[in-house]
């Protein structure tokens, strides 16, 4: 019943979507089954982007009046024109009232302290936090993130104000424990029982996971989805960490092929598309996001009965390089490098091309306790030997001091594909 309103809601008031569904040939009266949502097209964000610019700055698809819009976010557009999100105050308040949901699943209660150490600007992933934190009735610490100093900072207010729970981007909080260490106090001292993380892969990645509950000395808990999506936890694990649940009653959520976007089966790997059931503003109905994720309907000891992504959101499909005929997802380097000894924190990489030849270069810290000649050629070898083997392409594997290569306190962009100059040099030819 919520997907049929929601649907009929969204052709009423939005002349995007009952522009594109006539152009499909489907119409609220096509949705009889939930399996008639995949004769529905799926939408992405140029699209997203082409409407706003068409008719700015909400798009067609806003289906509230614009003095109805309460709160303004959006994209930063560093991979594009800028995508404004317009929210009405309704759906502001069903945002909180989910999250606390998730949150509370998540292993947040009232009695916690709730430190958040992520932008407060466009991006959503901080306000949904916050918002999420205050409806479950947490005492919430909006730190923020970005400012010069400002990781020093936390260290500082964490040590005073004993916060139970973080949230953050998983690159952040490793920079944050490097900078609690140079301080000389171990991370597990600032007490955090729960880590919630989203904004980027690693909470998923196993290496990633182990490696923040070993140095917090608390629970990693992965979750996001888009922020188009808000309520974007709707992707949460809860405190069983087994994966992330799918709140199918607040975003309806289908796995499919990234090419037919028909839905897959139970077990299979595809790309999530989301269809909102309680949203009024700006209503997503069959977004599809690009990420790379794995979906199962096992038991949860948990108890609820919600699909789930067992490896979280573990990549995207754009992001996957194609180095001699092998398909390498970056965040299949970073768990390989992160369950080795020695590795010390950070790594770039770039794809080049050497004689019409595809390389892959990893440029890679090694722990100060690895520092001797002797110890960082056996630790080369091992790096170079277990990429080989997960990736099936035989990496240039530099080594350089920890602390070398930069840290980020957002989501960390670690790919460099080089090959576009190669083909430059060659007067614009393809290989």
């Amino acid at each position: 019943a919520k997907l049929r309103a929601q649907v009929r809601y969204a052709w009423e008031r939005s002349s995007f979507y009952r522009r594109k569904w006539e152009a499909a040939g489907v119409s609220p009266d096509t949705l009889r089954t939930l399996g008639d949502l995949a004769r529905f097209p799926v939408v992405d964000k140029a699209e997203l982007r082409q409407a706003q610019a068409a008719k700015p700055p909400y798009g067609d698809y806003l289906c509230i009046a614009p003095d109805e819009v309460a709160r303004i976010h959006g994209t930063s557009g560093t991979t594009g024109r800028p995508t404004v999100f317009g929210i009405g105050r309704e759906d502001w308040e069903r945002i909180g009232a989910a999250h606390a949901r998730i949150l509370w699943a998540a292993g947040l209660r009232p009695a916690d302290v709730l430190l958040i150490c992520s932008f407060f600007s466009l991006y959503m992933g901080s306000w949904g936090a916050l918002k999420g934190g205050e409806w479950l009735g947490a005492t919430v610490f909006p730190f923020g993130a970005g400012a010069a100093g400002q990781t020093l900072s936390a260290v500082q207010w964490a040590r005073d104000l004993r916060p139970t729970a973080f949230y953050g981007t998983p690159s952040y909080a490793l920079h944050l424990a490097e900078t609690v260490r140079r301080e000389g106090i171990d991370p597990r001292s600032l007490g955090f029982r729960l880590l919630l993380f989203s904004g980027e892969p690693g909470a998923g990645i196993p290496a990633t996971k182990a490696l923040i509950e070993a140095t917090f000395g608390g629970a990693c808990i992965d979750m996001g989805s888009m922020a188009e999506m808000t309520p974007w936890m709707t992707n949460g694990e809860c405190r069983h960490r087994t994966g992330m649940h799918l709140w199918q009653d607040i975003v309806y959520t289908q796995v499919c092929d990234p090419v037919t976007f028909e839905p897959v089966p139970f077990g299979a790997e595809g790309t999530p598309v989301y269809t909102h059931l309680e949203r009024t503003s700006q209503p997503m109905i069959r977004l599809v996001s690009g990420d790379r994720t794995r979906w199962v309907d096992d038991p949860c000891p948990c108890g609820r009965t919600y699909p789930r992504l067992p490896a979280g959101l573990y990549g995207r499909f754009d992001d996957m390089i194609i180095v001699r005929g092998e398909n390498v997802y970056p965040s299949a380097i970073e768990d390989t490098l992160r369950a080795i000894e020695g590795f010390g924190g950070e790594f770039r990489v770039v794809v080049s091309r050497r004689e019409a030849m595809d390389e892959l270069f990893i440029r890679a810290e090694y722990a100060k306790s690895h520092a001797d000649p002797a110890r960082l050629e056996r630790l080369t070898d091992t790096m170079r030997s277990r990429l080989r083997t997960r990736l099936g392409v035989r990496p240039v594997v530099e080594l350089v001091p920890e602390g070398t290569l930069p840290r980020t306190e957002f989501k960390a962009r670690r790919v460099i594909d080089d090959r576009d100059l190669y083909r430059q040099e060659l007067g614009g030819t393809s290989a």
